[in-house]
């Protein structure tokens, strides 16, 4: 983003347990009586009854409206992918550092577990080292995913598969009390999809932390997203039919998110900068607030249009509405931050605004404002240290930093509601 380009680097691993106190957060889910030193104690998992993977595989396969398929602890070992493809079934295990789906030696397919069917619950596993996607859930409607853990356990590497928990084209979807560690594009992502609840959950380590992308009627909150690349983005791809909108990030711990990208060259994710926090990207309809943003080398909060991703696609819809319209940022607390950007150009950027010694403010918005709006940007800014225009539809020449224009308020969004059917 603002020119930037896919970087190799990535930041060591670090346990959940050190770092909730590290950052003061509240920790989710995680037991911290391994010593610190992780996140789960995944190498502690008993192998499971080997026959039982294939029971699980029949099971998904002849599975019937209404069932509830169990899975005992232990660790299950797959070489393709599971599938399920009936409604109004129950996916239950006995933990997420208990009952562990791991695809290390998968072979064939492209996810863990691929599922094409409404009524779906998974709860309660986890789904380590898939070839592709953890969890994929196409076209579907009347979601919960809880106590659910994808990751990939050799740590943040563009090898790894691109998304964690990832349900597209979907409906009324809930994802709580979930953790994503090490995709290569999103750990928690829901894309072309309506009324959804991203909550309580934590994702490191990821390029994007928690993604939400042509969506309409989200809500993203009480999660933690810290060492990723970026922490929580917010966009509009213009390929896509339907255009995103009315999307809530609120109470969320959005820290430290200063992971190199390791996201595949030509990825819409691999043009984000490391220490991005919340990103919009050519969304409309955006509320951020009431949530702690800090320490996020490149900036807290990022405001942009497609231009300044680097991202080419050829296919754009017609449609496509690449200008952030109606965002809506107050009531957060921001600290640190923005001292260390990513990439020379944005060093640049700094330097030009700030100084040598200096940091960026909480926001940086790349300046590219719908011409035919009458009102403005309508970028509304209350309770940040400022905003640095980059000016980049003039080629990013004369950046500055001022709150012109950004001194204002919007209505507030809704509250999601789910309809759970």
């Amino acid at each position: 983003m603002f020119g930037k380009r896919l970087m190799n680097g990535a930041s060591p691993r670090i346990g959940l347990c050190g770092l909730a106190a590290a950052i003061a957060v509240p920790l989710l889910l995680v037991a911290c009586g391994d010593g610190g030193k992780g996140h789960v104690p995944t190498a502690s998992v008993a192998e499971g009854d080997a026959a039982f993977a294939d029971t699980l595989r029949q099971r998904l396969l002849d599975a019937k409206p209404g069932d509830v398929i169990e899975v005992p602890p232990g660790r299950y070992s797959f070489d393709r992918s599971l599938s399920l493809r009936v409604d109004n079934v129950t996916v239950r295990g006995a933990g997420h550092d208990k009952s562990v789906l791991s695809f290390k030696g998968q072979k064939t397919g492209a996810e863990g577990l691929l599922v094409n069917a409404d009524h779906f619950t998974l709860e309660n596993i986890a789904i380590e080292d898939a070839r592709g996607d953890g969890l994929k859930i196409n076209e579907a409607e009347y979601i919960t995913i809880r106590g659910v853990r994808v990751e990939w356990t050799g740590g943040p590497d563009t090898g790894n598969g691109g998304y964690g928990l990832y349900p597209v084209k979907t409906r009324n979807v809930l994802i709580e009390d979930s953790i994503a560690i090490g995709a290569s594009d999103a750990g928690i992502y829901v894309g072309q999809s309506r009324d959804v609840i991203v909550r309580n959950n934590r994702a490191e380590f990821n390029v994007a932390g928690i993604e939400v992308e042509n969506t309409v009627n989200a809500d993203v909150h009480d999660n933690v997203a810290t060492r990723n690349t970026g922490g929580i983005l917010v966009f509009n791809m213009p390929a896509l039919q339907q255009p995103g909108g009315a999307v809530r990030v609120f109470r969320n711990q959005v820290v430290a998110n200063n992971t190199g990208n390791f996201g595949a060259k030509g990825t819409p994710v691999a043009s984000v900068p490391a220490g991005s926090g919340v990103v919009v990207n050519s969304n409309d309809d955006v509320e951020i607030f009431d949530n702690d943003i800090r320490d996020n080398k490149t900036a807290n909060i990022i405001i942009s249009s497609v231009y300044s991703t680097g991202y080419k696609d050829s296919s754009r819809s017609e449609s496509f509405d690449p200008y952030p319209e109606r965002i809506s940022v107050h009531g957060n607390r921001f600290s640190g931050g923005g001292d260390s950007p990513d990439g020379l150009d944005l060093k640049a950027l700094k330097m030009a605004v700030s100084g040598l010694n200096g940091s960026l403010p909480d926001v940086l918005w790349d300046g590219y404002a719908n011409p035919d709006l009458q009102e403005g940007p309508q970028i509304c800014l209350r309770d940040v240290s400022g905003v640095v225009n980059a000016d980049g539809p003039n080629g990013y020449k004369s950046p500055a930093a001022s709150m012109a224009g950004h001194d204002c308020t919007l209505p507030a969004l809704p509250e999601v509601d789910l309809k759970r059917g």
